[in-house]
């Protein structure tokens, strides 16, 4: 007697792993659904990232997220063999649903979640003006305090007067590691 009876055709569903594991999650589901004969059930696996920019020691870096560390999602057709490969695929902790039912993601969801992974370069938000107080987040000059006396937008730079040694001093810093105060 089949277990998955609600038969809701071809939809994504999210399914949970070990954080950290899913990439390989993703690639041994792959493998799995290669080797298993299951591409007429299974279609495809995707491990939803963004890209970020962060600032470490001064330097700007375009870094791959996770959007949702721990999951991976699975677009597939339910069946009792399908939920099998899944389930059982080393690191999956299990679907997302009630009881050994999956419930699917929404199709809004998937739509929102997918605009998202496309965007190719990350946008930097510069709401920071000539003459702004802000306090500087990253590198030698950390925790001081200074005044905007340029923004570079183009660039992502700012150049901020910070008062050393009784002097104003023009340190030019990512837009990144200041914070208005």
């Amino acid at each position: 007697m089949p277990k998955q009876t609600a038969n809701q055709g071809r939809r994504w569903y999210a399914i949970h792993t070990y954080s950290g594991y899913e990439d390989n999650v993703a690639e041994n589901l792959r493998q799995r659904i290669e080797t298993m004969d299951m591409e007429d059930k299974i279609f495809n696996v995707l491990v939803p990232k963004e890209k970020k920019v962060r600032i470490k020691n001064g330097k700007r870096r375009t870094i791959e997220e996770k959007i949702f560390p721990g999951y991976v999602l699975v677009e597939m057709i339910v069946t009792d063999d399908s939920w099998y490969v899944v389930r059982n695929t080393p690191n999956v902790t299990g679907f997302i649903g009630t009881g050994t039912t999956p419930t699917p993601v929404s199709q809004e969801e998937m739509d929102a979640l997918l605009k998202r992974m496309r965007v190719e370069e990350p946008e930097t938000q510069i709401d920071i003006e000539k003459g702004t107080v802000v306090t500087i987040q990253d590198g030698p000059f950390k925790n001081f305090e200074g005044k905007v006396s340029d923004v570079d937008r183009e660039r992502g730079k700012v150049k901020v007067l910070v008062n050393m040694f009784g002097r104003e001093t023009p340190v030019e810093l990512d837009f990144l590691q200041v914070k208005k105060t």
